[in-house]
């Protein structure tokens, strides 16, 4: 597997890096915290106007037709100085789940706005008792006529209180926790019947609960036939959670380095102590665990093996709780007690990451999912 990114992704990284440190510092995420919305629409727009937000769309839905890994490059560097924009949520997995379920033609017509940071998606998928299996649905959709009716719960759905489109997975058939059944709807979050939300997360970005009452919905693609879509969707959000997690870790590291060579104590920098100095040197390690982990997710995540994607991304999501906990819990400590307070950066680095652990199956969940491959059972 080559690691070595090209030419043009060196450009893009350093391009992405030159703006978030000059447009979107970590102050905009305290300035943004405390809105309703809690990002910018000119800012998402401006992300458009540069071609990020499509970067991984085939150029016939108004994309530039590059790869996951793409997408993945711009998220570290959105990581690493915490840009509130639903890049993760509206673009991963509201674009891509409409890119996988929906009709060409149909998907031609819808993704343009989304990808020109016009509009907003957000993937309504988890439920009260889901624990992170998508197929653990307990929302029903009814067919009526030449539409459908959805009635059910979803919980925590990502920029959902800011969406100007839902996608909703309904269950049409089967019982839940039933793999087959599962369809995707396309919901307009005003409709009558649906009722958003907003709830404050504890990183400062903000999510919803939505609640469907027989409110109208439009199928997206076969009925019954999302199950293996939406699998496919969250381990895009996977791997882009451990991407985003490996430039907070870089952030995080740095920070915690340029502190111990800047603080004194007793007359002398701290980071002349060889006890920290080791400590300083279990970050690095840690950290560039979980960067080659998240390299190894995002470029398997393209791949049509189910079994290939599924194993990199579970791994990596499993080395972004250790190595991320790790990284942030150190980087705290070492910071002593200004490192405990709001006023200091490190704290909303330390939120964020312990978020993104959580998202799309924790530890437990890709623990028993990367046991569960043939690969792995082969050899018990």
């Amino acid at each position: 597997m080559d690691f070595e990114l090209s030419d043009d992704q060196r450009l893009l990284v350093r391009t992405v890096a030159d703006f978030c440190k000059k447009e979107s510092p970590v102050t905009r995420l305290r300035q943004l915290r405390e809105t309703e919305l809690g990002w910018e629409p000119r800012t998402l727009a401006q992300m458009g106007e540069l071609g990020w937000l499509g970067v991984m769309f085939p150029e016939e839905y108004g994309g530039l037709g590059g790869s996951f890994t793409d997408t993945a490059l711009i998220l570290e560097q959105l990581g690493m100085t915490l840009v509130p924009e639903p890049y993760l949520a509206s673009i991963v997995l509201g674009g891509l789940a409409v890119r996988f379920a929906a009709a060409p033609e149909r998907a031609a017509e819808l993704l343009p706005p989304l990808l020109a940071g016009e509009e907003v998606w957000a993937l309504a998928y988890a439920e009260a008792q889901g624990r992170g299996a998508p197929s653990d649905i307990e929302t029903r959709a009814t067919q009526r006529g030449d539409g459908y009716r959805l009635t059910g719960e979803k919980r925590w759905v990502l920029a959902g209180h800011g969406a100007s489109r839902l996608i909703v997975s309904a269950r049409t058939a089967g019982d839940p926790r039933d793999a087959s059944g599962v369809s995707l709807f396309l919901v307009d979050p005003k409709a009558p019947g649906v009722t958003v939300t907003r709830v404050d997360c504890m990183d400062g970005h903000k999510a919803a609960m939505v609640s469907l009452a027989d409110a109208p919905g439009e199928l997206l693609g076969e009925a019954g036939a999302a199950a293996p879509i939406l699998t496919r969707v969250l381990d895009y959000g996977a791997a882009a959670a451990c991407a985003e997690g490996s430039g907070i870790m870089q952030a995080v590291l740095a920070m915690t380095r340029d502190y111990l060579c800047d603080r004194a104590q007793f007359g002398v920098k701290i980071g002349t102590f060889q006890a920290l100095q080791h400590r300083a040197v279990d970050l690095f390690v840690e950290t560039e665990l979980a960067k080659s982990s998240a390299i190894a997710a995002m470029i398997a995540a393209d791949d049509e093996r189910p079994e290939e994607r599924m194993r990199a991304v579970s791994a990596a999501k499993c080395q972004l709780t250790l190595s991320g906990g790790f990284v942030v819990r150190q980087g705290t400590q070492l910071h002593g007690g200004i490192g405990v307070t709001d006023e200091h950066d490190i704290g909303l680095y330390f939120k964020r990451m312990h978020s993104l652990v959580t998202l799309f199956g924790d530890e437990t969940f890709h623990t028993q999912r990367f046991a569960s491959l043939p690969s792995f059972t082969a050899h018990l």
